[in-house]
């Protein structure tokens, strides 16, 4: 079915041989368009046309800064996650502002406005809130960096929402009522997330390719850091005794690669029928860094594991370890086996200090 378009100007040219040649312009950009009306090469070139109609009349805008920020190496380099994200984010900054003047957003009296709108929306959503404040300021110290604007507005502001799930770690109980609850695709995802506290995303999307029988080694989505982690007795056997039913190493229950958010909306059933709806997946790492600890483990080796910087991963320690001293000691178990294991190994073979 051919899509009737509109905005296009239509001009005739008789040729040398006395034929009749039609070319096609889009209208609000005057840009010759390529290839015949209702083919996939004359609607891409109707609509890049389009963007860089909207492009030009927005110079000097915010919805300008807006597109060449999401046009820069900055943006490519951000995880798809979260690239996803953040575009929703962006479009409702664009919504609110995208017509506002950047000469007038680099004034400095032009921050409360900015402020004001957080305050409105955090009224009701504050974590929704400050994403989008903090998205927009962003995009304004690339502005900044790169000289579209010469000062940022809303480089600091007050977040409205503060979370603190510093005590909210998973212990044995918690995890044996969710093993109770769960499938044994769950219980794998479970085990995975404890034993490399690796991040949800990165863990959905790992190939069997990255286990070799005795460490997992991937590039974390988010940080691009590579990292190796030797298995535990525990997740080898875990993972010889999967199934591979898909490239990924965790699946549905009908073996298929798991989407985001339907993994997010089983996990999160599973969670409630267990009675542990406070603890969320992201709660793993945080119990893995803090598992790894007591287990003896140094922050440069939970650094080197988890992925974390090993400033990040001090100061998990410092929250969660000021809270709580009772871990999972059923889980870490298999870690300080493990560890033993191989001092075990290095003593016989002659091997120096771990």
């Amino acid at each position: 079915m051919r899509v009737k378009l509109k905005g296009i100007n239509t001009v005739r040219k008789r040729l040398a041989d006395g034929s009749i040649q039609a070319y096609y312009y889009h209208r609000a950009s005057g840009t010759r368009l390529q290839g015949e009306p209702g083919t996939a090469e004359f609607l891409a070139s109707f609509e890049e046309a389009g963007r860089a109609a909207a492009l030009a009349r927005s110079t000097g805008t915010v919805e300008w800064l807006i597109r060449q920020y999401k046009a820069s190496p900055a943006w490519a380099k951000l995880a798809a996650s979260t690239r996803e994200i953040g575009a929703l984010d962006l479009k409702a900054c664009e919504e609110k502002w995208g017509s506002t003047p950047l000469p007038i957003v680099q004034n400095p009296r032009s921050r409360p406005a900015f402020l004001k709108w957080h305050a409105s929306l955090a009224a009701r959503h504050p974590r929704a809130a400050d994403a989008k404040l903090a998205r927009l300021a962003r995009v304004f110290a690339w502005g900044l960096d790169w000289g579209h604007i010469s000062h940022n507005p809303i480089a600091t502001f007050s977040r409205a929402y503060a979370a603190d799930r510093s005590d909210l770690i998973w212990l044995p109980e918690h995890v044996a009522a969710f093993e109770e609850a769960g499938t044994p695709e769950l219980r794998l995802a479970l085990m995975l997330a404890l034993h490399t506290g690796q991040r949800q995303a990165d863990l959905l999307a790992l190939p069997w390719s990255a286990y070799d029988g005795k460490a997992l080694t991937l590039r974390q989505g988010k940080s691009r850091r590579l990292v190796y982690v030797p298995a535990t007795r525990a997740l080898a056997a875990a993972l010889a005794a999967a199934p591979r039913r898909a490239d990924t190493i965790l699946v549905t229950p009908q073996g298929a690669p798991w989407a985001k958010r339907r993994f997010h909306e089983v996990w999160s059933e599973t969670a409630t029928a267990a009675g542990i709806a406070a603890l969320h997946f992201h709660d793993l790492r945080g119990t893995a860094v803090t598992m790894l600890a007591e287990a003896g483990c140094t922050v440069p080796e939970i650094a080197t594991i988890t992925g974390h910087s090993q400033a990040h991963a001090q100061r998990i320690l410092d929250r969660y370890l000021a809270r709580t001293r009772t871990l999972a000691e059923s889980a870490i178990a298999k870690l300080d086996e493990h560890r033993r294991n191989r001092e075990t190994g290095l003593e016989a073979g002659g091997g120096g200090a771990t």
